[in-house]
Formats: structure tokens, C-alpha cells, sequence
């Protein structure tokens, strides 16, 4: 069903106010490993533990992906915006030197020094739109060192501290 909708640039552009965790997907299929950073990861449900992200058409990450049966998802520190760079630069070997990472479950590229890794499986795909919506079920989840977050805001990559807790 088609609906009117407005200008993708206007709403692109309401919602650079909007900040967003910035992750990296990865997996890994026959011709290696593939990677793209993401601002569209959310939960979508704890029973089955369920994850989305989303990719454009037109990225050559999902034309990989779409058939991979494990993915992976780092939650990148306010350290790693080089990292979350990297991966958003198309045309480059994003698992070259300096980028250090190690095969996982499933073969699942896991990238270091994140806040934390999910590995999963594709649970459902869609395309809606100009995008798919893959929902991965969470097989397995690694906490890292505990540090500040990353975030998209306003066209940029920012850190996220934590609030000092209020002495007593």
C-alpha cells in the first residue's frame, strides 16, 4: 500500500537531533569478513531476546549479509569513533591494520575493546522500503570493560558519559 510520506532529506534531517548508539555489525561469509557501522541497532524483544538493525538497498554490506547465517553486533565505546569511521567508509578493507579483531561463534568477526559483543542468528528479514529490517535472536552476549558510550548526534560521533552518582 502506498502512502504519502515526506522528502527522505526532511525527515534525514529532523533526525539528526535525534541521537542514536552507534554499533558495528559483522559477519563473515565465503569471501571473509564484512562489517558496516550502525545507528539503526534497537532492542525489539526479551522473550525470545530479539535485536534489529537496518540496511539501505544499495549497501553492499547487506548484498553479503543477507545470506550469512550467524551476525554479530559490537556496542562501541566513546573510544572506538576511529573504529565506528572505519566501518562507515566504503571501499576500504575495514579488517586491515589497525582494526583488531578475532574469529567468534559461528565464525562471527568480533571486533576488540567494545562495551559489549552480541552474536545472533537471523530470526526475520523484511525489506520495507528503500531498506531491510534484519531481527536477529541473540544466541549469545559478552560483556566488555565497562566505559562511556558513542552516539550519532548532529551529524557527528559523540561520547556518552555516565552520570557521577551523587554522594551520600
Amino acid at each position: 500500500m502506498a502512502t504519502m510520506t515526506v522528502d527522505g532529506g526532511d525527515l534525514r534531517s529532523v533526525l539528526r537531533a535525534h541521537a542514536a548508539g552507534v554499533a558495528v555489525l559483522t559477519a563473515a561469509d565465503a569471501a571473509g569478513p564484512l562489517g558496516v557501522t550502525v545507528t539503526s541497532f534497537t532492542s525489539v524483544s526479551a522473550a525470545p531476546a530479539l535485536v534489529s538493525v537496518t540496511l539501505a538497498d544499495t549497501s553492499s554490506t547487506w548484498a553479503r549479509l543477507r545470506n550469512c547465517g550467524h551476525f554479530g553486533i559490537q556496542l562501541l565505546g566513546a573510544h572506538q569513533a576511529d573504529l565506528a569511521q572505519r566501518f562507515a567508509t566504503p571501499g576500504i578493507d575495514r579488517f586491515a591494520p589497525p582494526t583488531d579483531w578475532q574469529p567468534g561463534p559461528h565464525g562471527v568477526p568480533l571486533l576488540d575493546d567494545c562495551l559489549s559483543w552480541l552474536v545472533c542468528s537471523p530470526y526475520e528479514r523484511l525489506r520495507l522500503g528503500d531498506h531491510h529490517l534484519l531481527v536477529g535472536a541473540v544466541q549469545q552476549v559478552r560483556h566488555g570493560a565497562p566505559g562511556d558510550g558513542l552516539v550519532h548526534l548532529h551529524g557527528s560521533l559523540r561520547p556518552v558519559t555516565a552520570p557521577t552518582p551523587a554522594r551520600t
